[in-house]
């Protein structure tokens, strides 16, 4: 008994080990196809033949099928059924989990994962053919699947569908617990394997069968930019479907805020969403993927280089699912040195943190705002104008421009000696306008006009920093200035840096710009993987003038319009 014990132990590790054999990898990689884009996010037997073409694509399968076919066998040669349906097990768990102390060494990388179904389809057909359970039981998940994939399109849901039914059958078959449980094994390892899918189904961003993706490097009518997103508020995490059900479970107590944050730190990026119907005057589609990990506004500050490591596989994640150009909103556009440790971590994808074409919609609105404040019979000579976050690139950049059209600047920051030397070199250029520099929101009280560009995640401006009658250019994103702001007498609020795409976009996620709007550096990602300009990205703390001008220019030409 002991020795039975022993072999059935070592049939059962030799399983596994034959599963994680990286046959259709290595089939790939000699023909020199880029397996990395070989994944479960959104490639399927349909896709890989157009990767691949019909050839390799068969090979690789009949390779993935046949391994799972023939761990089962081996394992069958104890007799035991039990032992047959748990290799079963054994090699689709090494599929889905090649061992890293075996191939990195071989490879310098684990190999990528697929979905696994030709796997299964191999380990049902041996504990069919070893008479470990009846044909018909191993052929109904087979028929299960076919059934929910030509019904409803989700080929993981149809997969796990199958595996239902198969763990079914078995726990009702005169068969031993062990087998009962390998049965349920697939199963349980499958649904974990398809996490993702199942949150992408909830979200309504999963492929299904038969819908043509994107592949990285195929530029066509269409092409596909990536966008990385977070919540500002736990109430924008509970817009995700994925995420719905835990609203009701925090709000009575039943789970905490701490535990929900705590997981959100932990989930690497996802594909939450999708924007569709972007298409130029030319006939040119874009396509743009919303990826996010859920990090709030404040890990940014506490943990930045989780979030920099959220960032890279975020990345990572946007060249997998085909995208050639990758950007970073709101809090993500600061991380890791505002990007440059991004792009250089994965070289593969064009990364921008969108700081170019921001400024240009601020340098195109600022003419109009500036005209309709005279209009309303104010005297822009004699005004104050507050820049609030002149500490940054994008708010000095708004001082510079209307430096000599006022009589007074206001700069406000958090670093007054940065302030000082911005303000002297504003000086010698504006010797008519006076400029002061100061920390304090207080000082806000005198400005006509104020211009805000932060990055606070919350508001920064209220009403005992504003006078009746100022009109306020917010830039930041989220908003700088408080909702209360509104109540001030005759204060006109003005948000910035918002635009509309070309053509009818369609978004299942709410991205709070507006019907049809986008952040602009949404735009500048889309904008860079219409024109294949990838050299204009804007990474780290400066932003060229050349590059300013080119976004204003392409985003004219291209159809898209800032929002006033």
């Amino acid at each position: 008994m002991p020795s039975m014990l022993f072999l059935s132990a070592l049939l059962l590790l030799v399983a596994f080990l034959v599963g994680s054999l990286p046959l259709g990898y290595l089939l790939l990689s000699r023909a020199g196809v880029n397996t990395r884009l070989s994944n479960a996010h959104n490639l399927g037997v349909e896709n890989m033949l157009r990767l691949v073409g019909p050839g390799l694509a068969t090979a690789s399968a009949l390779l993935d099928a046949g391994k799972g076919l023939l761990a089962v066998l081996m394992a069958s040669s104890l007799g035991l059924p039990e032992v047959t349906v748990l290799a079963a097990l054994a090699a689709y768990l090494g599929h889905l989990n090649p061992p890293n102390a075996l191939y990195r060494p071989l490879y310098g990388t684990v190999p990528p994962r697929g979905r696994g179904n030709l796997v299964l389809l191999g380990v049902l057909a041996g504990v069919a053919v070893t008479g470990a359970v009846p044909l018909w039981a191993a052929a109904l998940p087979v028929v299960v699947y076919a059934g929910v994939t030509g019904y409803w399109g989700y080929v993981s849901a149809a997969t796990l569908a199958g595996l239902v039914a198969f763990a079914a059958v078995v726990a009702l078959l005169p068969i031993g617990v062990p087998a009962k449980l390998g049965a349920l094994g697939l199963l349980v390892a499958a649904g974990w394997r398809f996490k993702e899918n199942i949150g992408r189904m909830l979200d309504s961003t999963e492929p299904r069968f038969g819908e043509e993706v994107p592949l990285a490097g195929k530029r066509g009518d269409e092409v596909v930019a990536a966008f990385m997103i977070h919540p500002m508020t736990l109430e924008n995490f509970w817009s995700a479907r994925r995420f719905a059900w835990l609203k009701p479970l925090v709000e009575r107590g039943v789970i905490s805020e701490r535990t929900v944050r705590q997981m959100a730190e932990n989930l690497r990026p996802m594909k939450v969403g999708e924007l569709r119907g972007i298409r130029t005057p030319e006939g040119q589609s874009i396509r743009c993927y919303l990826l996010s990990s859920p990090l709030l506004p404040d890990v940014f500050d506490t943990q930045p280089e989780l979030a920099t490591r959220r960032a890279i596989e975020g990345a990572r994640l946007a060249h997998e699912l085909g995208a050639e150009v990758f950007g970073l909103g709101a809090f993500w556009s600061v991380v890791g040195n505002k990007g440059v440790d991004v792009q250089a971590a994965v070289p593969e994808i064009t990364v921008t943190n969108g700081g170019a074409y921001t400024s240009g919609t601020i340098k195109a609105a600022i003419p109009g705002i500036l005209k309709h404040f005279e209009s309303g019979g104010r005297d822009l000579k004699a005004a104050t104008a507050g820049i609030v976050g002149a500490n940054g690139v994008v708010a000095f950049g708004i001082a510079r421009t209307i430096a000599p059209q006022v009589a007074r600047i206001i700069m406000l920051g958090r670093n007054l000696d940065k302030l000082e030397r911005s303000a002297a070199a504003l000086r010698r250029a504006n010797k008519d306008t006076e400029i002061v520099t100061t920390t304090d929101y207080a000082a806000l009280k005198t400005a006509d006009l104020i211009f805000t560009a932060t990055s606070d995640p919350l508001p920064v401006i209220f009403p005992q920093h504003v006078k009746p009658g100022t009109w306020i250019f917010d830039e930041g994103r989220p908003a700088d200035v408080d909702e209360s702001v509104a109540s001030v007498p005759g204060v006109r609020i003005i948000p910035g840096g918002v635009v509309r795409p070309p053509g009818g976009m369609t978004s299942n996620i709410d991205l709070q710009f507006g019907e049809g709007a986008v952040p602009a550096c949404l735009a500048e990602t889309l904008i860079i993987a219409a024109t294949g300009e990838h050299g204009r990205k804007s990474l780290g703390p400066q932003t060229l003038s050349e590059n300013i001008n080119f976004f204003v220019d392409q985003a004219t030409r291209l159809g898209f319009e800032v929002v006033d």
